[in-house]
């Protein structure tokens, strides 16, 4: 399906923005966004200057970052325009590099010669994996799965704060809702009493009076309950349920991450409501699409959550654990963990490593859809973790097989990893201004904001797999890979 087609002015046209920035370059481009810096007339502050080609894309990363101003390893949004028939524009800090460029010059330096070991001390990574975690930890406390975490979406300042960015695809997770005794619908495990940021979720919505708004939150701005919390939000899925707009389903841009922006593609039909993919004949029964369901086509492949490669709808905040993971490991090798060139092909290396997912390692994986579609031969001696990260220590393997658990129960949460033991023994994580940090992002030219994982998201070359053999059915096929 082709991308929604582009809007015909330009943002160096809308008087709105120029009025307040002075936009010097475009740093990034793709189907879905494009990415300006540029310098904020009122103080010479540079910035970047997100504008958002596809709807949905925008109302998430809005409605996210005004839930997490505050949190300081989450990127900044300062301000963002939208008016019901342009783009939404982000205004957002603007920050050089990202972790992707980190592990690339580690790499660099060490096939250069320039130095022995892993290329990153250890000091160094238990660093940037405590900013990883804090991020993480403060999207997660407030119920937010990001959704595509990865090396070049984890972006980095001049003096090496580590902020989550690229949350173009992320949700909001409820829990599911009981009935107190005063009959008033709560989130399970929420207290009325908890506390979230005042996002003002309404705010969100574009309109032609209002077209500006802030969004860093002000000093009299207090924090609202968890019970008007939802109350806000669910009257904002309705007013959006009720808005105009093209529900026609995009496919994934690939990663189009930039320089404080994020993939700004998704694949689900409204904010709220989203369908698995699915391998069904012409004529055969669809999935399920209720209310509030979730969509599998998620994320970055390399770094994509089992339930996800299986088509689950129904997942929650593990699947950015499992990511974390692969993140992980990639900072104690400098190599991507699972580089699965397709989703079968990503399937066959996890499983190679880790050995076939069954009730054994995942009590109810059968129930996923599309678990008796695809089938691997069984894997007899699964080659470990142990192997794939070599030269680490017995620490480091132990967090990274806590978050690389078939079963999502069984993930470690950001809190309880930022309370291991590994970051408080020596050696310890250097202070920030120990960080070598990048001056720039590496691999990437104006027109190729891709960078580090830029690869072929289709999944059609089934012909790199090997032997196959597919049987089919009244309703579909199976296919069981040799």
């Amino acid at each position: 399906m082709e991308p929604p087609p582009a809007k015909s002015w330009s943002i160096h046209t809308r008087p709105d923005i120029i009025q307040k920035y002075q936009i010097l370059e475009r740093v990034g481009s793709g189907a879905y966004s494009d990415v300006h810096r540029a310098r904020r007339l009122s103080d010479g502050v540079i910035v970047a200057l997100k504008e958002i080609h596809d709807y949905q894309s925008a109302f998430r990363e809005i409605e996210a970052l005004q839930i997490l101003q505050g949190s300081p390893n989450i990127v900044v949004l300062h301000e963002y325009f939208w008016r019901e028939d342009e783009d939404a524009v982000l205004v957002l800090e603007f920050m050089r590099t990202d972790l992707a460029t980190v592990i690339a010059e580690a790499k660099k330096r060490g096939s250069d010669g320039v130095e022995s070991g892993r290329g990153l001390a250890v000091g160094e990574v238990k660093r940037w994996m405590i900013q990883i975690l804090s991020g993480l930890d403060a999207c997660h406390r407030n119920m937010i799965v990001h959704r595509d975490l990865k090396p070049s979406n984890l972006l980095i300042s001049d003096d090496g704060v580590l902020k989550l960015a690229d949350f173009g695809q992320a949700r909001i997770l409820m829990e599911p809702e009981y009935v107190e005794p005063n009959g008033i619908s709560q989130p399970c495990e929420m207290n009325s009493s908890d506390q979230v940021p005042a996002s003002q979720p309404s705010a969100i919505f574009p309109g032609t009076e209002s077209s500006v708004r802030e969004g860093n939150r002000t000093e009299e701005q207090e924090p609202i309950g968890k019970e008007e919390y939802f109350s806000d939000l669910g009257e904002l899925k309705a007013k959006n349920s009720a808005n105009e707009f093209d529900k026609e389903t995009y496919t994934y841009d690939g990663d189009t991450s930039c320089l404080a922006t994020c993939t700004t593609s998704d694949l689900e039909d409204d904010p709220f409501k989203g369908s698995s993919y699915s391998y069904e004949t012409e004529g055969g029964v669809p999935a399920d699409d209720s209310q509030g369901s979730l969509t599998s086509s998620v994320g970055t492949r390399w770094f994509r959550a089992p339930e996800l490669l299986y088509g689950s709808t129904s997942y929650g905040l593990e699947i950015d654990l499992w990511s974390l993971g692969c993140i992980f490991a990639e900072l104690f090798t400098l190599e991507p963990l699972f580089p699965g060139t397709a989703d079968i092909d990503q399937m066959s290396k996890i499983f190679t490593t880790l050995g076939n997912l069954t009730e054994d390692s995942w009590p109810g994986c059968s129930e996923l859809p599309d678990f008796h579609i695809i089938s691997f031969n069984t894997i007899e001696k699964p080659i470990g973790l142990e192997a794939c990260l070599p030269n680490c220590s017995p620490d480091e393997i132990s967090i990274v097989k806590r978050l690389l658990c078939y079963d999502p129960a069984n993930r470690a949460t950001a809190m309880e990893l930022l309370q291991d033991k590994y970051f408080t023994e020596d050696p310890f994580p250097v202070p920030l201004a120990e960080l070598r940090v990048p001056l720039t992002r590496s691999g990437q030219d104006e027109d190729s904001p891709a960078g580090w994982y830029d690869y072929d998201e289709s999944d059609s070359d089934m012909d790199e797999l090997g032997p196959m053999n597919v049987t089919t059915s009244a309703t579909g096929y199976s296919i069981q890979f040799d």
